[in-house]
């Protein structure tokens, strides 16, 4: 079988998006202005970032009133005392704290750095933008309005910036998933030798969004991708699926 070719499409920015805007519009607009559509057989792949601003989910810093162990963790590493409250409002758990760095687990399950609240790419560092209270959720409401305005099955992957255990830099992960399988588990499969996988489960739906995370970059205004020629398994799939089980987590 042919692997086929793969293509990521960058979707062009559709303008400042603010509490309330409706994704679809603005993204199918963006798309129209641009001689753009979207196929069957298409992904779309989103930064949450333009999801939490459409959803409300910023703060203005200086309606944060940081709490003493906010104060004291920011005064000892030169830190923004309100940007560490955010961090600790949006955990469950803190994972490690050292050295200024803060790695907190989200209500979502996520491990990652200040519970991904961020000051880049919103308004100068004047408001912090958090996660989506629920990313699945804000992938489905997406795909529905996509399969209402174009009569398509277009699966929708919302994606943030993580840092990695034993590894410098970030890549994107799939932090929302709708329409298609995450994983791909080829256990009990055989390989072209005939030994049987025993561990191989991929993890398509993070591997689709660092290849959007490619096209989109970081200063490119480009907030969206379209991914083409990928063989999806259509699912009800979600990105909780991703989210390893406590019960099978070596590292807690």
């Amino acid at each position: 079988m042919n692997t086929p070719a793969l293509c990521a499409i960058p979707v062009p920015d559709p303008g400042e998006i603010r509490p309330g805007d409706s994704l679809s519009d603005k993204l199918l607009a963006a798309l129209s202005a641009q001689d753009l559509r979207l196929e069957a057989g298409d992904i779309f792949v989103l930064k949450h970032k333009i999801v939490s601003k459409a959803e409300g989910r910023l703060v203005r810093l200086d309606d944060v009133q940081p709490s003493a162990e906010a104060a004291a963790w920011a005064e000892q590493f030169h830190l923004a005392p309100r940007l560490v409250e955010l961090a600790l409002r949006e955990s469950r758990r803190i994972v490690r704290r050292r050295d200024g760095i803060l790695i907190t687990e989200t209500a979502h399950g996520l491990v990652c750095a200040n519970s991904g609240v961020d000051l880049s790419n919103v308004d100068g560092g004047d408001s912090a933008v958090l996660l989506p209270l629920d990313p699945d959720a804000s992938a489905r409401a997406l795909h529905d309005q996509l399969r209402q305005r174009l009569h398509l099955e277009i699966p929708v992957i919302i994606t943030d910036s993580f840092g990695r255990p034993w590894r410098e830099g970030l890549t994107e992960v799939a932090i929302g998933v709708c329409g298609l399988a995450p994983l791909l588990d080829y256990r009990g499969q055989s390989d072209a030798y005939g030994y049987v996988l025993h561990a191989s489960a991929e993890a398509v739906a993070d591997e689709l969004a660092c290849m959007a995370g490619l096209v989109c970059g970081k200063l490119n205004r480009t907030p969206a991708c379209i991914i083409r020629g990928y063989r999806y398994r259509a699912d009800n799939g979600s990105a909780a699926q991703l989210v390893r089980p406590a019960a099978r987590d070596l590292f807690r």
